[in-house]
């Protein structure tokens, strides 16, 4: 049996990170930066006032915290406006926030700390010093700073800072475009009473949802009959047409089955036995240059499989610097009991941040490489060693699965 880690060296050597493109960033929710982005303005641009309140001369307010100060008020200033008017001794400006700071004022007092006692004089109950509740201009970014740096993932706020900046235009690296299928006459997708032998295709369902949540642009390329030059000409064509290819089935020791034998003859597969449970067996090639993923035919290995072999080359094409999981310590809340046999356990597991701050695991109902209604209910996936399992209380690590 192959090591876990050598058989996933194996696949990241061969799924290098694609080509960056240039796309204007308000597409690029979900990707990830291929270039540093710099900044070429302030930002802030200008002055500006933190809270609602009155623009003065701090000087004019030294005593206010013990002796109530009126002002008169001359002007207003909202929030998209500006004034040319020149603060004088004795005078106040209303602001509100984000609005520039007049020219002679040089603190702000907040509303909450006025009073309005004519139509045009205002008294202060606070004392501030030079610079209270301002926002200097380039507070948060100045000319020629590295605001994010390349390999930073696309999230909301991040969006906000390229609008922020004027990052019109930026490099990314592009969703891969995987195509996934299944094969076997025994699938059945189309609702119809089963046959005996038959069974409902599910693995292609599965895949292609997990190809999507890993920010993927997924096309589904339907069940292929066991027909070699059918399956042949579909594999093929996908290589041509899409980065990855995704298919599940035919790939254990001694199976007969079309996959095996079209891409044993048309790709240079590597077909492993990895020393884990389950997702023991395991196909990874190229085709014409692109890669394949030969997935278990079980779904409960075809979905492990694809958690530690497929996701991570996925997330290094698309550039991601985090390949694997988010994993954490875990606690077994009941014994995670396993025997010596060489492979490292991969038990699908519910897992549960308690008030202690630690994440507390359980087992799933069934760990069948055939029940995945049992591992639907699945949040996590604990890496128990070879061994004699976890005791009760024992750490084991955690792979948490939800995004």
């Amino acid at each position: 049996m192959i090591p876990l880690p050598e058989a996933q060296s194996f696949v990241l050597e061969r799924c290098p990170a694609r080509s960056p493109i240039e796309m204007p960033f308000e597409e690029t929710a979900g990707l990830v930066l291929a270039a540093d982005v710099v900044a070429s303005e302030l930002v802030p641009p200008f002055d500006n006032t933190a809270v609602d309140g009155y623009a003065v001369i701090a000087a004019d307010v030294a005593a206010a915290n013990h002796q109530p100060v009126d002002l008169k008020v001359v002007t207003e200033v909202a929030a998209g406006a500006a004034t040319d008017r020149v603060l004088a001794r004795g005078e106040a400006i209303r602001i509100m926030t984000g609005a520039p700071i007049p020219a002679g004022s040089d603190a702000v007092v907040m509303v909450e700390d006025s009073e309005m006692v004519g139509d045009d004089v205002v008294r202060l109950s606070s004392s501030v010093k030079p610079g209270d509740a301002v926002r200097p201009a380039g507070d948060d970014v100045r000319p020629g700073e590295v605001v994010l740096p390349a390999g930073t993932l696309i999230t909301p706020p991040v969006l906000g800072v390229l609008a922020m900046v004027n990052a019109l235009t930026v490099s990314v690296y592009p969703k891969v475009r995987a195509a996934v299928l299944s094969t076997g006459d025994e699938l059945v997708d189309d609702g119809r009473p089963l046959a005996p032998g038959e069974i409902r295709e599910s693995n292609r369902r599965m895949l292609s949802l997990a190809l999507q949540d890993a920010g993927c642009e997924v096309i589904d390329l339907g069940t292929v009959r066991d027909d070699e030059a059918e399956l042949e000409e579909v594999l093929r064509s996908a290589a041509a047409d899409y980065d990855v290819v995704v298919s599940s089935g035919g790939v254990s020791m001694g199976d007969y089955d079309v996959v095996k034998a079209v891409l044993g003859r048309i790709a240079d597969m590597r077909w492993m036995q990895v020393a884990i449970k389950p997702a023991k067996p395991f196909a990874f090639g190229l085709l014409d240059g692109t890669p394949v993923f030969g997935l278990p035919g079980n779904p409960v290995s075809s979905f492990v499989s694809f958690e530690v072999f497929t996701r991570p080359a996925l997330k290094q094409m698309m550039g991601s610097p985090r390949l694997a999981r988010p994993s954490v310590v875990g606690i077994a809340d009941v014994a995670l009991e396993r025997r010596r046999d060489g492979k490292t356990h991969l038990l699908r597991v519910q897992a549960e941040f308690a008030d202690d701050g630690r994440c507390h695991v359980v087992p799933v109902r069934a760990q069948g490489s055939h029940q995945l209604a049992a591992t639907s209910s699945a949040t996590a996936i604990a890496v128990v060693p070879d061994g004699d399992g976890v005791p009760v209380g024992g750490e084991v690590a955690v792979l948490l699965l939800l995004s």
